[in-house]
């Protein structure tokens, strides 16, 4: 995503959460940050690295990356919203591979979102139209699935440009995946987004449409992530832009379970009767130690960039996860591609 001011499938990737465990990527120096540091009592940071910032491999820039997940063999994909697809080493966080992803008439995306199937395919958005895509390992285009009306861009819905599919995961069972809106559809109230989901009748059937969902984002964020917890809930990114100030990144845990399903709701605008997904701060990212991070531009922490990407690498030994997150440098001088090793510790329930 542009910046702007304002999984093995999750069951094997999650199923991985409990036994596969990226490195923590080495500090800027080269190093690992000693011990953890708390940045809320739910969420601690281990470390982050700049490694591969304005780096190139196999001739592909690495940059704008704007997701991650697990891979079945445990290394990370990350995508790049310019349609490059890398593999990263699971231990140093190093590309390994890297395919060039098309959509059907050979153009390259706006790829945004990503979720690894159980049989190795990649589920991926894209924000111009939007989509979801299926590819080959190779980057084969395979397949898509549909996407209500309502949700593609202006004129054809009423959704905004580069304001759509800015996260996709499988929740547990592999059964159901979910793509989340970053923005508001025109006549939904501002920062009440929507939630698609998917559902398919056999492990590695067709995907149809499912329920959707409503979710309020704090005033001037929106969702850049959404990745499904072992035990079926959601850890949501949001993120925003002030020129001048910096970013600002929260991590949030959502819950669906006693939302209503929206898909037949034209307009959302917090209405009696219609139950948002609730949701409960796990972190403001603005709280986290800099660990000795540099900014390129005005931060109100130096650790912070434009972070897009998160996943799910594993459990520590006390049981918390263990999440992997990546921001989007947007092939942009002054901005960072930067990895960051986090831990949390849900609560039991969501605050409504």
């Amino acid at each position: 995503m542009r910046m702007r001011s304002v999984l093995a499938t999750v069951t094997a990737g999650l199923a991985a959460a409990t036994c596969v465990t990226a490195a923590a990527p080495a500090d800027a120096h080269g190093g690992k940050a000693p011990g953890v540091h708390a940045c809320s009592p739910a969420v601690s940071i281990k470390s982050y690295s700049d490694a591969l910032d304005k780096t190139t491999y196999d001739g592909t820039f690495v940059g704008n990356l704007s997701a991650l997940a697990v891979d079945r063999d445990g290394r990370i994909a990350a995508l790049s919203d310019r349609s490059s697809l890398f593999t990263l080493d699971r231990e140093t966080l190093k590309p390994t591979s890297v395919v060039n992803l098309v959509d059907e008439k050979g153009a390259p995306l706006d790829s945004e979102g990503l979720a690894v199937d159980g049989d190795g395919t990649r589920l991926v958005t894209s924000e111009s139209e939007p989509s979801v895509r299926r590819y080959e390992r190779d980057g084969t285009l395979v397949g898509s699935l549909p996407v209500p009306h309502a949700l593609k861009v202006a004129p054809a819905g009423r959704a905004t440009s580069n304001l759509t599919f800015e996260g996709l995961t499988l929740l547990p069972g592999g059964h159901t995946l979910l793509a989340a809106m970053e923005g508001s559809l025109s006549g939904d109230t501002a920062g009440i987004v929507r939630f698609q989901t998917w559902d398919r009748a056999t492990r590695q059937g067709d995907f149809r449409l499912s329920a959707q969902y409503g979710y309020r984002t704090d005033i001037g964020l929106g969702v850049s992530e959404a990745q499904a917890t072992p035990d079926g809930r959601l850890l949501v990114l949001e993120r925003g832009f002030t020129a001048g100030v910096g970013n600002t990144v929260r991590l949030y845990l959502a819950d669906l379970r006693h939302a209503t399903d929206t898909r037949r709701v034209d307009t959302l605008t917090g209405q009696d009767g219609v139950r948002l997904a609730r949701k409960t701060l796990l972190a403001d990212l603005v709280n986290c130690p800099s660990l000795g991070a540099q900014a390129k531009q005005p931060q109100p922490n130096p650790l912070l960039d434009n972070i897009e990407g998160l996943t799910i690498t594993g459990r520590t030994p006390d049981g918390r996860l263990q999440l992997l997150l990546v921001s989007d440098d947007n092939q942009n001088a002054v901005q960072t591609t930067r990895l960051y090793s986090l831990s949390a510790r849900l609560p039991h329930t969501v605050n409504g």
